[in-house]
């Protein structure tokens, strides 16, 4: 059966292979930001928390367009196991420098899919890929401006509650 999927694609298998390791990837991430959201929640940062649900979301849009790419290749994409991920962190800030980290491991992870594409010739695939190098851009610029918050603010007295407040200015979220 995979010997017929494979005459029925351009795709090369290796590529296949990445593009299903970075759907892994990017389920990973919303779950983390999922818990991320869930520990702001908790300890009362409702504008992060809102920043974090949203962040999942995302991530999880960007494990369905690669899901729908390699369906509309003629491969399969497989859903992802996702395991534990960490809920608890030791402060405010521990969270966001958690989220910057994230970001930056999932632009090398798509800069390597882009390097993949060019050495098997892949130059669709590499296109397709495009959206994601741009999106990364963004993604770490908002993560940084986040951490910002706590270099410019200061985590004293109501800085925490002042960071949590401005967090949504970055994405331009509205606390229901």
């Amino acid at each position: 059966m995979k010997d017929l999927q494979r005459l029925r694609t351009s795709l090369k298998e290796e590529v296949e292979l990445a593009l299903n390791a970075q759907i892994k990837m990017e389920a990973e991430a919303s779950s983390k930001y999922l818990a991320m959201a869930s520990w702001c929640e908790v300890n009362g940062f409702l504008y992060s928390a809102k920043y974090f649900y949203k962040q999942s979301e995302e991530e999880r849009e960007h494990m369905l367009k690669i899901f729908h790419y390699l369906a509309d290749q003629g491969v399969m994409a497989y859903s992802p196991e996702v395991g534990a991920v960490p809920h608890e962190y030791p402060t405010f800030r521990s969270v966001f420098e958690t989220a910057l980290q994230s970001e930056i491991n999932v632009t090398h992870s798509i800069n390597r899919l882009v390097s993949l594409c060019r050495r098997v010739e892949d130059y669709a695939t590499e296109n397709f890929l495009q959206w994601f190098v741009k999106e990364q851009v963004e993604e770490e610029i908002n993560a940084r401006r986040a951490l910002e918050l706590f270099d410019v603010i200061g985590e004293e007295g109501i800085g925490r509650f002042t960071i949590d407040r401005n967090v949504y200015k970055i994405t331009k979220l509205e606390v229901e």
